[in-house]
């Protein structure tokens, strides 16, 4: 299995929730300016989307779309899941909401935007950590253990971070909570954000 990831994106929620997972993996960086890999590969051979994450599987299949690559992870890996009767669902109505609202809220502070695009964005984005910090059941999202949608939000914090956007409190003490976890100091350390 490999993940083809970029520093800093949000292919480093997959690269967490691999090691996570505690299983062998392989990683190959992506150029996305180039759309070249590390071993000389072009990327959009692989994914016509031209964007990471994408994970390869042993089979040769490749994964594309955070949702979606969290989801198998979390599939395969149960540790990562959420129990209970409607547990995947939760599961991937927090991810929906990670990805449509947040994430997606989060694209005119990359990008060149308006001052007026940039209010909206931010407050938006305000709001949205607001109810994800009303929404922790424990020191994680789903209690007290690690999930994947943990490890896609512990991203988007450190893109807020990147942009002076406050968190509340509940949230910095999550992010906190993640940043010293074995998992994610190795992946930080990997695409060199440590």
């Amino acid at each position: 299995m490999k993940l083809f990831y970029c520093p800093f994106a949000c292919s480093l929620a997959d690269h967490i929730a691999l090691e996570e997972a505690g299983i062998d993996f392989e990683r190959e960086r992506v150029d996305l300016k180039s759309k070249m890999t590390a071993t000389g590969r072009n990327y959009n051979e692989l994914t016509s989307k031209g964007y990471v994450p994408a994970l390869e599987l042993d089979n040769g299949e490749i994964l594309t779309e955070n949702v979606a690559i969290l989801d198998w992870i979390a599939s395969h890996y149960p540790k990562l899941g959420v129990r209970g009767e409607l547990g995947r669902t939760r599961l991937l109505e927090t991810l929906a909401y990670i990805s449509t609202e947040l994430h997606r809220s989060l694209r005119p502070l990359w990008h060149s935007a308006s001052a007026q695009e940039m209010e909206d964005a931010r407050s938006a984005i305000e709001t949205r950590l607001g109810y994800l910090s009303e929404s922790l059941a424990g020191d994680y999202l789903f209690g007290d253990d690690v999930t994947v949608a943990d490890c896609y939000l512990f991203v988007m914090l450190l893109w807020a971070e990147r942009f002076g956007l406050e968190a509340p409190r509940p949230l910095l003490a999550f992010r906190e909570r993640m940043r010293a976890r074995p998992a994610v100091k190795v992946a930080l350390a990997v695409e060199g954000l440590s």
